[in-house]
């Protein structure tokens, strides 16, 4: 298909949309400090571990729901309400502190999180399709996680001096205030949707001409083409492989950075390195969204080297190569997602892209419990060499697939839909 100026111009202002929404969706000042909140009104260790407990459970029991769901109805709505129930949320959290406020702010957040999984990755990959720019898709992805990065980085950095000023009450309302700029930007979003009587190729016609499968038939859609294409299921399983050890992982390298035994206030420099890593991944993903699958191994299993190299070091120089390890990371993260998305064909694309969702949710799950147990006889240098060994694991799986063994990998992208991907 043959991209015309006002399609390079729709893309544009599609992606523009997304990184705006993705930076406000991370731009919340409650992220470094809800920590100290719990725990400045009293809550034990304990009752702060089960609120993340509440949080991922509310994730998982509504990732696929919500995903046939925005298949059913609209995407875009529900783009646009996850951000609103966030925001309810860390309203909830400041205006009445206590354990059943954080736990019911957690269910609001965990609510919102699982209706824009699934609903957005299908959003953007349908209208860059629409636009003949599939191919787009990695390069904006990654550069949307980008903007998610620097939201978070930004918060990082603005949440010290509005605490000191405000206290949580200031904090909270710039949280609130984030997410509602977040759910009018999502109102920006294009939307148009295939008729479910219309071959895979016809032109899809707007969503607000009707014409949807209903939640139930979407559902079975989503997860029929899960189940019953071995490509697709081959793809809703890398996505989990790939993103869940590291995503785990991020939530131990504060701890990992004191061990190396610099000062506390020494931890967010090194900090800092990992979050460079993972902002250059997602840059990344424009060039490297040609990549063949054995090359594709190669970059997890340097990667998964890479990570319990810096990791055994136990010492600051280590993080320069976590940093690395964590930017090829994001990097396979977003490749994993582009190929999920190119080889969905059917109506359920957010339905197919929550059950990878919810299968990356419950494989943390796994992971937190898995490095607990590592760390309280290893420490935490060993449980991240190991937590390294899953992807030496993949790596492996990939270059004995068919695809892995063909000879000119090169053809075979990793991404994009200009040739049949991998």
């Amino acid at each position: 298909m043959t991209v015309t100026i006002p399609s390079v111009s729709a893309a544009r202002r599609l992606a523009a949309t997304l990184y705006g929404y993705a930076f406000l969706q991370d731009f919340v000042l409650l992220y470094p400090v809800y920590a100290l909140l719990f725990s400045d009104t009293g809550l034990s260790i304990g009752q702060i571990s089960s609120l993340f407990v509440v949080w991922s459970a509310t994730g998982i029991l509504l990732e696929v729901p919500s995903g046939a769901w925005a298949d059913a109805v609209s995407r875009r709505l529900l783009l646009c309400l996850a951000p609103l129930l966030a925001g309810a949320g860390y309203a909830l959290w400041v205006l009445t502190p206590s354990y059943g406020a954080f736990a019911l702010g957690f269910v609001l957040w965990g609510a919102g999180g699982a209706l824009g999984s699934g609903a957005l990755e299908a959003l953007v990959f349908t209208e860059l399709d629409r636009l003949g720019a599939a191919g787009r898709y990695a390069r904006t992805m990654g550069r949307a996680r980008t903007a998610g990065v620097l939201g978070v980085l930004a918060s990082i950095g603005l949440a010290g001096p509005v605490l000191a000023m405000g206290g949580y009450p200031a904090v909270g309302a710039a949280s609130v205030l984030a997410s509602v700029l977040a759910a009018a930007v999502a109102t920006r979003f294009p939307e148009h949707r295939p008729s479910p009587a219309a071959p895979a190729d016809a032109a899809p016609e707007p969503a607000e001409d009707g014409d949807d499968l209903g939640w139930a038939a979407s559902l079975r859609a989503g997860l029929a083409e899960a189940r019953a294409d071995p490509r697709v299921r081959a793809a809703v399983l890398l996505v989990p492989a790939v993103t869940a050890v590291w995503g785990a992982l991020d939530e131990y390298t504060p701890l990992l950075a004191r061990d190396t035994g610099v000062a506390e206030s020494t931890v967010p420099l090194l900090l800092l390195l990992v979050w460079a890593g993972v902002t250059m991944g997602g840059l990344l993903a424009a060039p490297a969204e040609r990549l063949g699958t054995r090359c594709y191994a190669a970059l997890l299993a340097v990667a998964a080297l890479t990570l319990a190299a810096g990791a055994g070091l136990r010492h600051p120089a280590g993080f320069v190569l976590i940093g690395v390890a964590f930017c090829a990371f994001q990097l396979a993260s977003v490749l994993a997602d582009a190929r999920l998305q190119a080889r969905i064909t059917g109506p359920g694309r957010a339905t197919v892209t929550s059950v990878a969702g919810m299968a990356t949710d419950l494989a943390i799950i796994a992971v937190y419990g898995g490095y607990a147990v590592v760390a309280s006889v290893g420490g935490n240098p060993a449980a991240f060499a190991v937590a390294a060994v899953p992807y030496l694991l993949v790596a492996g799986w990939l270059l004995g697939s068919r695809d892995g063994r063909r000879r000119s990998p090169a053809r075979e992208p990793v991404a994009g839909r200009s040739g049949e991907p991998t």
